[in-house]
């Protein structure tokens, strides 16, 4: 997937599952859209069917500094690259 597929693909899920619209990548989610915890958890869960696989613990917790849209986007980039190795 190219960077511009995972924004696409992102952009979509928040729309869909978090009513979220006009998202910036540098958009802090917290502070912003009022992102929270029980959102992140059903973000990485949208994450994983993405992926159409399980992420781990440790990814899991790799996952809970990540406050924009871009870091998001690095995140699963970066996953798939670690998959694809």
């Amino acid at each position: 997937m190219t960077r511009t597929e995972v924004t696409g693909k992102l952009l979509k899920i928040f729309s869909r599952q978090f009513e979220i619209e006009d998202i910036g990548l540098n958009d802090n989610l917290r502070e912003d859209h009022e992102f929270d915890s029980i959102d992140a958890i059903e973000l990485l869960r949208e994450i994983e069917i993405m992926l159409d696989t399980p992420l781990t613990r440790e990814e899991k917790k790799k996952a809970m500094d990540i406050l924009t849209l871009d870091q998001i986007v690095d995140y699963v980039m970066n996953l798939t690259e670690a998959r694809a190795a």
